[in-house]
């Protein structure tokens, strides 16, 4: 599929995507003989993972890291101590990740107990006025 789709399948600016390529995140399957860039599936969830870490604050460097970590235990031709290497630098990665969330969590229950704090001051009856 071309560029145009995938922006719309996974909700990322065409800008965003080429600069994802750019940084090596992400790199077409192939081009088309007018030169326009291909992506298959795989590319489009790849392009998820990117998509869902950038709101954990990962930097261009750790997301190309993480993901050729994940790509070297995806290609399976790990020996069993390179394995293990890989799963513990994931595991780093994971642990990062669990701490981050709970942290979104901590912003978005304030965020939302200061929601709460305004609709109840939007409800308050209104004071009848003195004579």
């Amino acid at each position: 599929m071309q560029i145009g789709e995938v922006a719309t399948r996974t909700g990322l600016s065409l800008r965003t995507i080429r600069h994802y390529e750019e940084t090596g995140l992400v790199v077409p399957s192939a081009r088309s003989r007018g030169g326009f860039r291909l992506y298959t599936e795989t590319d489009v969830a790849r392009l998820m993972v990117i998509r869902r870490m950038k709101p954990l604050g990962f930097t261009l460097g750790q997301m190309r890291d993480l993901l050729e970590a994940t790509d070297r235990l995806d290609a399976g031709a790990l020996d069993i101590g390179e394995r293990e290497a890989v799963l513990e630098h994931v595991r780093t990665y994971e642990q990062a990740v669990t701490e981050q969330v709970e942290r979104l969590r901590l912003q978005l229950a304030r965020a939302e107990e200061f929601a709460a704090t305004l609709r109840s001051r939007l409800e308050e009856p209104v004071p009848a006025p003195r004579f």
